[in-house]
């Protein structure tokens, strides 16, 4: 049986079954008025207009707003979005606590990514999404560290090729790098989502300013981040998850089609090889000349 997502005026009334949806509207403690939404819908509805309700809608009840104008598949009606974005769980860290939060929001984000960004909050300050980027991405990259510690002290994956393993080589404290992963984090990221939100105004999918963009990508990585906990292979996962929820965060985000956020995050990838590219012909053509 399907989940749904309860909202009213900008605040969330919680997850319920649709067995309880149902009862809630006969009982009154659910209105025609209140937004909906589970996985699958491409968008925030009111009640009264799922059709999974309509049979439950009170005669006093049913009646709903005027909506705007249809929005292209996978976006969200700019009235239903504004107050329809009630917050992550991490938003409500004073009420839940640190941890619970921090925890509601990861599984959140990785499991349901769709939902996450079609509540988050796209304005609010750059520190309260930086904080939480900071603490994943660290807690994994450290954990991840201290693996390739162990395996390097064992003898296994002294590949130089391997970066942690070559700090272990090298011989990097582990202070030192507890010190260095935040700030790495925290550069990255500011770099990274100037660079993607670029990339999303060439693309024509930029419809809300710089702000949003950073904090889908700070959301995604302190998420994603902690994927990196998984021995060996938990840095690629990490890598390729980020991507998928990056794309599906700036498209819900936005308010723009996946194609265009897709498009933004493999952009900068495009433009680099192509250059690297255009750079080997040179470098090859200038050879050939100086064999003449």
């Amino acid at each position: 049986m399907a989940t749904f997502h309860i909202n009213r005026s900008g605040t969330s009334l919680g997850t319920f079954s649709e067995e309880d949806v149902r009862a809630g509207l006969r009982s009154g403690r659910f209105l025609g008025t209140d937004l909906g939404w589970r996985d699958g819908m491409p968008a925030w509805q009111p009640l009264a207009q799922i059709s999974e309700f309509a049979q439950d809608i009170p005669a006093a009840g049913a009646a709903v707003p005027t909506q705007p104008e249809a929005a292209s598949p996978g976006s969200i009606p700019s009235v239903t979005a504004a107050s329809a974005r009630s917050g992550l769980p991490w938003d409500d860290r004073q009420q839940k606590g640190f941890f619970t939060a921090f925890i509601e929001t990861l599984q959140m984000v990785l499991t349901r990514p769709a939902e996450a960004f079609t509540v988050m909050k796209r304005e609010g300050g750059f520190g309260e999404p930086l904080i939480y980027a900071v603490v994943g991405g660290s807690v994994g990259a450290i954990v991840a560290f201290l693996f390739s510690l162990l395996f390097h002290s064992f003898g296994m994956f002294t590949d130089q090729r391997n970066p942690f393993g070559a700090m272990a080589g090298m011989g990097i404290g582990s202070i030192g790098f507890i010190i260095l992963v935040p700030l790495a984090i925290v550069i990255v990221l500011f770099i990274g989502a100037g660079i993607v939100h670029l990339c999303l105004m060439i693309v024509g999918g930029a419809n809300q300013p710089f702000e949003t963009t950073f904090r889908v990508l700070a959301f995604t990585q302190g998420s994603t981040g902690v994927l990196q906990v998984i021995p060996v292979c938990g840095g690629v996962i990490a890598a390729v998850w980020g991507i998928v929820v990056n794309c599906i965060g700036l498209a819900r985000a936005h308010e723009t089609d996946t194609g265009r956020a897709v498009l933004a995050i493999f952009l900068p990838l495009v433009v680099c090889c192509g250059l690297m590219l255009v750079l080997l012909f040179m470098a090859g053509g200038l050879a050939a000349l100086g064999h003449h």
